[in-house]
């Protein structure tokens, strides 16, 4: 028995963008039909970059790591939904690069909301707690967050129910034959 192809979808954005949500409803849109993975960065950052802090270059060996781990699932069939701030713009282009050297697909789907908004939300209280200067690093307020250039997809978490977002992304698969 064939496997279907694998493929990457790299959800990047700010902390509260909404990228866990969107990453949860795809994998249930697709998980029926074929075997898809989550690699979310907060449990990320728990089991397999443990130790790894928030300076430039640790970010980067996190982003390089969850890169490394979807290319392995995806070269395998696996269905791969990355849900990661990934801050920054080189980074994220080299993880492409690479998936696409492998023969890969990949889609970066950009999570994008302005900051008020997310302050507002707050869901984690992360935003307080760096504003008040109780978190060094804190990508969007003291630390910068590189926005895609040309993303496959952009999702405009503050204003688009997560079922508008999910349906591009959905047709952005399709329109690569995944």
């Amino acid at each position: 028995m064939s496997r279907a192809p694998g493929f990457i979808v790299w959800m990047t954005g700010l902390s509260g963008a909404g990228k866990t949500t969107l990453s949860q409803a795809l994998r249930a849109r697709l998980a029926p039909s074929r075997p898809v993975e989550v690699l979310d960065g907060d449990e990320v950052r728990t089991w397999l970059t443990r130790g790894l802090g928030f300076s430039r270059e640790d970010r980067e060996e996190n982003v390089r790591r969850i890169g490394h781990v979807a290319r392995l699932l995806a070269r395998h069939g696996v269905g791969v939904i990355v849900a990661a701030i990934s801050p920054y713009r080189g980074t994220r282009e080299e993880v492409r690069g690479l998936a696409r050297a492998a023969g890969l697909v990949f889609l970066e789907v950009y999570l994008e909301a302005p900051l008020d908004v997310l302050i507002a939300r707050d869901v984690k209280g992360l935003y307080k707690r760096a504003l008040a200067g109780e978190l060094a690093n804190f990508t969007g307020v003291s630390d910068p967050y590189e926005p895609p250039e040309s993303p496959e997809v952009i999702v405009h978490s503050a204003w688009e129910p997560v079922g508008v977002g999910l349906e591009r992304v959905v047709e952005a698969l399709r329109g690569h034959g995944r």
